[in-house]
């Protein structure tokens, strides 16, 4: 991949980001993305825990899709998520920072499986997650630089 195409990826993911408040106001940053993957990490906050005091399952499934989000968009057409499903394998805590790596392992037609993994400072992995795409027909894509 040349650089000319690695600024459009990267360009197409910042105009997304750009109008994603929620990962904006969580905390969860772009690190990485390229055609059909994408990194983003996350600090985890007091505020982010359940009942047991571990970060509740809810972020994990929303970093997770932040990153499949990225992800399967980062060819142009929009495309949103049809289903996904995560399976959580250990706790995090307060302070722990999250990484979540997605990953393209089918794409066909209007549709596109991603798995992503969710790791702990990119050592323990922390839950599995895996989503399946569909491309939005007659739906373009946000134009780089904003809505």
């Amino acid at each position: 991949m040349d650089s000319t195409q690695s600024a459009l990826y990267r360009s197409r993911a910042e105009a997304m980001y750009a109008n994603d408040l929620t990962c904006q106001t969580l905390g969860i940053l772009l690190d990485d993305v390229g055609p059909g993957r994408a990194r983003v990490r996350l600090r985890v906050a007091e505020t982010m825990t359940n009942g047991h005091g571990t970060v509740h399952g809810g972020y994990l499934f929303l970093l997770a899709d932040a990153a499949f989000a990225y992800a399967c968009n980062s060819y142009g057409p929009v495309a949103v998520a049809q289903s996904a499903q995560v399976t959580f394998l250990r706790p995090a805590a307060i302070h722990d920072e999250l990484v979540a790596d997605a990953v393209e392992r089918a794409r066909s037609g209007r549709t596109g499986i991603y798995d992503v993994t969710v790791r702990r400072a990119a050592r323990d992995v922390i839950a599995e997650f895996r989503g399946h795409s569909i491309l939005l027909a007659g739906k373009p894509p946000n134009p780089p630089g904003g809505a």
